[in-house]
């Protein structure tokens, strides 16, 4: 009897192969851990794993929506506990010097893969800028709370998107969470700029 080729692998399995791929990726890169080590590491058949993804792109684009969700949850949760449309703008900063100060830190799991496999992967690329589109859109509904005209919100959503981008990088590579602090104030200014008397 002929076996189907619609996985049927219990999903509690494949998000435990998802975390534990991610857990390696995000520690070490994704070009230097191979399934064969995921595998190990899950605790699963190789059978098993390449039932739940075929491929190692499959996996990879799977960790990169965990990673989406996770982001969104954690953001947005930081954002919606603030009060004032202002203070939810500061509060994307408050939530990134938070995510420094972990130990696992590592900077921006999307601009990580996108610089190890952007250039090869067209779908890691686009994985990456439609996560990168989705913050930016994200911000620029909260900067239309603060700032009338349009077009000064959509320039004071791409300034501040920049500074969030900027000091997940600078963290990363410093080993601190100064860099949070340091965006949280330059928003600061910006948002006092673009909410002061027209230009």
């Amino acid at each position: 009897m002929a076996t189907s080729t619609i996985s049927t692998v219990d999903a509690g399995v494949r998000a435990h192969i998802v975390d534990v791929a991610d857990q390696l990726f995000y520690a070490r890169g994704i070009q230097s851990v191979g399934m064969d080590e995921i595998r190990t590491g899950a605790g699963v058949s190789l059978k098993k794993l390449y039932a739940a993804f075929p491929g190692k792109e499959q996996l990879i684009a799977a960790v990169l929506s965990g990673r989406h969700d996770l982001w969104e949850r954690g953001v947005h949760g930081a954002v919606e506990a603030a009060t004032t449309p202002r203070d939810k703008l500061l509060a994307v900063y408050d939530f990134l010097e938070s995510w420094f100060g972990d130990d696992t830190f590592r900077g921006c799991g999307f601009i990580n893969a996108f610089g190890e496999l952007g250039a090869t992967s067209p779908a890691v690329a686009e994985i990456a800028r439609d996560h990168k589109d989705s913050f930016q859109r994200f911000v620029q509904e909260l900067t239309a709370e603060v700032v009338a005209d349009p077009g000064r919100a959509e320039e004071l959503a791409a300034q501040l998107a920049l500074l969030a981008e900027g000091a997940q990088t600078t963290a990363a590579i410093a080993g601190t969470t100064a860099p949070a602090a340091h965006a949280r104030r330059a928003a600061s200014t910006l948002i006092d700029a673009a909410t002061g008397p027209s230009r």
